[in-house]
């Protein structure tokens, strides 16, 4: 109960502060994280939490699906069609480039083996604009800018899974467990993919039978209900559920556009509960020993990650396109370890697998550099862009008003207040 109270105390600070943190560099997602420092066991001892607790495995698993649910039903296919080149590029070469990148710097500055210094690169490579909202929640900033952003961040959480997930069951067999096994994985990742396209079909079908059809003040509710039946029909079949969410967001967009709009404030509004919670409890891990077991070394490839690996792969990525080089710059400078990042994290320490502790010591205080680096950042770099005000969030809904470029919904949920 010391923990909902936390929670709740936190989240009434953030929504006090959310308008404050429209203009200035201040986060709300930061607070989540710095409040679960606070009241933890490194700290004033209020709530205690190890990595092994059911809160974090059950606070993750709900977080992560539900953000990749909501992140899916951003996926516009129509309008990828339009301007798919420069965020293929993007995550085509500069994903790979970023992913390799850290994992080279994690295998000779920290001395993981291979196989662990990949599965970190491949944690570490899904970027989060929701930690950079001021940038790509502005129409003065250039449309092209946002769109890139937002199609990157919001397709590169689902690339980035399966591969962890590999790596994992490849990184030797977990402490007290069997060795996990590849087909295994593979299998649980395609049944998961399967039910994520065949379920939002069947409802679908179900709505459009003359008898069935969903009652306007409901509609928000099918969504809904198909997640939660999504959710638990994963765990029953063992079918992976965060690529199901994905998946099933996506084909949702599709087939139930109208349910989608709907349900789009009330999705929106739970995933960032969700998120909100699973930060609070990753920051409740942040210890000062945790900061401590961390090499000398470790502290550089942290470093390089963010300020060189980033920023070099999507510039090289970037070259031959038409952006101007101050939009080349902000787009390879705003690649921030976000939550998704966080939950794979917790799910490389969950593991058991051997260096675990070591891999998820660099994850977490690159992630925690990352957050504090990048949302304190955004609002300096969107006013290079001419943006003179920061208008609340609720300014911006009621005009209206999209993050994303020509029609491309903002894939973080960026149009809402910084979070």
């Amino acid at each position: 109960m010391v923990l909902v109270f936390v929670f709740g105390v936190a989240l009434l600070v953030a929504v006090l502060l959310s308008g404050l943190a429209a203009r200035t560099v201040l986060s709300t997602s930061f607070l989540f994280l710095v409040g679960g420092a606070l009241v933890s066991d490194g700290f004033l001892g209020l709530i205690h939490i190890t990595p092994d607790s059911d809160v974090v495995r059950v606070t993750a698993d709900l977080a992560l699906f539900a953000v990749l649910f909501t992140d899916g039903m951003h996926v516009s296919f129509g309008e990828l069609k339009k301007a798919w080149r420069v965020p293929a590029r993007a995550l085509g070469l500069g994903m790979p480039l970023s992913f390799i990148g850290v994992a080279l710097l994690t295998h000779y500055l920290v001395g993981l083996d291979w196989t662990t210094s990949f599965l970190v690169g491949a944690v570490l490579a899904p970027t989060d604009p929701v930690f950079a909202s001021a940038l790509v929640g502005r129409k003065e900033v250039p449309a092209r800018l946002r769109q890139l952003l937002n199609v990157e961040s919001g397709i590169n959480d689902g690339l980035a899974l399966p591969v962890v997930l590999l790596l994992i069951a490849a990184a030797g067999p977990a402490a007290g467990h069997a060795e996990p096994s590849v087909s295994k994985i593979v299998l649980e990742l395609v049944l998961g993919l399967v039910l994520g396209i065949v379920l939002p079909l069947v409802v679908a079908w179900l709505v459009r039978l003359p008898l069935l059809g969903a009652e306007a003040k409901l509609q928000p509710l099918l969504p809904l209900a198909t997640g939660v039946v999504l959710y638990g029909a994963c765990h029953l079949t063992h079918a992976n559920p965060y690529l199901a969410a994905f998946s099933a967001g996506a084909v949702l967009s599709s087939v139930s556009a109208e349910s989608c709009r709907a349900f789009g404030p009330l999705g929106e509004s739970l995933a960032e509960l969700a998120k909100f919670a699973a930060l609070l409890v990753f920051g409740a891990l942040l210890t000062p020993q945790l900061f401590g077991d961390l090499s000398i070394g470790g502290y550089v490839a942290v470093v390089l990650a963010i300020v060189l690996i980033r920023p070099a792969s999507l510039l090289i990525s970037l070259l031959g396109t038409r952006f101007e080089r101050r939009e080349k710059l902000a787009a390879a400078w705003f690649g921030p370890k976000g939550f998704a990042s966080v939950v794979y994290g917790l799910l490389v320490l969950q593991s058991g697998i051997p260096q675990a502790e070591d891999a998820y010591t660099l994850i977490a205080v690159c992630i925690a550099f990352s957050i504090v680096a990048h949302s304190s950042t955004d609002v300096p770099v969107a006013r290079l862009f001419h943006v003179e005000e920061f208008a609340s969030s609720s300014d911006e809904d009621s005009g209206g008003e999209k993050a994303g470029a020509a029609g491309v919904p903002d894939q973080k949920g960026a149009s809402r207040a910084r979070t």
